[in-house]
């Protein structure tokens, strides 16, 4: 059985990293984001108005549609997503951050890197799954 790490607060040395590392997702759901509404709103004024030059067949508007649909959950999932990072960067500031929301403490560093806006340590978490079910 692995031991546990003691409940810490990650150190100012530490918070650079996982700041680091929250950035580049946060680099790259900007990045989705706009080329999801690029592409959207590309699509929605090329099939809109009397000059378009495509064509207006139901069919065809019913999956330009249904796309215009997909993209918008993808950008609401990616919103949410940011919102979590956010928060997270909130979490550094007041010096909370790393800590289990539940037990209070210490999540482990490498799930922190992987998920680095984490707010339950992974024993928390299984436990939260499984009571889900």
């Amino acid at each position: 059985m692995a031991k546990k790490e003691e409940a810490r607060r990650y150190t100012k040395k530490d918070l650079p990293h996982f700041r680091k590392i929250i950035e580049e997702k946060r680099v790259g759901i900007f990045r989705e984001l706009g080329y999801l509404e690029e592409n959207s709103l590309k699509t929605l004024e090329e099939y809109s108005g009397d000059s378009s030059t495509y064509s207006l067949h139901m069919a065809d508007q019913g999956t330009d549609a249904q796309e215009r649909e997909k993209a918008f959950l993808f950008a609401a999932r990616e919103n949410k997503f940011l919102g979590h990072l956010n928060r997270a960067l909130e979490r550094m500031n007041e010096g909370v951050y790393g800590l289990c929301a539940e037990c209070g403490q210490a999540i482990q560093y490498k799930r922190l890197e992987v998920v680095p806006h984490a707010t339950l340590c992974i024993d928390c978490k299984k436990k939260q799954e499984e009571e889900r079910r």
